[in-house]
């Protein structure tokens, strides 16, 4: 009556079928450092696959240029690579905090080498350390958590080394300033 080539189409078309109705929920995840997606495919009448993308992708907490990220991985490198992770994170919170401050430059770069009656803000830059630094990972890391939100600086603006500090700047710091509290090598102040 009907061949076997028929009856077998006609099967496979019933395979297609229920394959195609079963489908209709299928999430796919996909997770990497800095950026998680969630895929799902839903079927709708017409048979086309409508693929939605959720994606959550981090985002620097302030505006950065690769010339801004570089700059501020070589300050933290400079005055704070002697120190751990949370001593790193602290002087590029401090960086941070200066630029979303209104009282700084509105930029890394700018505040890295700001200067004041022609005396820079930070003392690698004018001893030229800044230049000569090496980056560690742990640096590079610290820099990027910060980058990303991370901070545990109370709002600070301000760090001075006291064990290396003029004594006339240590004596601008205590007297100008609010102190905030200590952390390896530095103290840390606000206005």
């Amino acid at each position: 009556m009907y061949s076997k080539s028929y009856i077998l189409l006609f099967f496979a078309n019933i395979v297609c079928a229920l394959l195609i109705v079963f489908s209709r929920g299928i999430e796919v995840k996909a997770d990497s450092s800095n950026l998680t997606r969630s895929v799902k495919l839903e079927r709708f009448a017409s048979l086309e696959r409508v693929i939605t993308y959720d994606t959550i992708e981090q985002s620097y907490c302030i505006r950065a240029t690769d010339e801004d990220v570089e700059n501020l991985m070589r300050i933290v490198q400079a005055e704070a690579g002697g120190e751990d992770r949370r001593g790193k994170l602290l002087v590029a919170n401090v960086v941070i905090n200066r630029v979303k401050s209104s009282k700084f430059p509105d930029n890394i770069t700018d505040v890295v080498f700001q200067r004041k009656k022609n005396v820079t803000q930070f003392s690698p830059v004018a001893n030229g350390t800044i230049y000569r630094v090496k980056v560690s990972e742990e640096t590079r890391e610290a820099v990027y958590s910060a980058l990303y939100g991370e901070d545990v600086s109370e709002g600070a603006l301000f760090f001075m080394a006291r064990k290396y500090a003029n004594p006339e700047n240590a004596q601008w710091f205590d007297s100008n300033l609010v102190y905030l509290f200590s952390y390896g090598g530095h103290d840390f102040f606000k206005r």
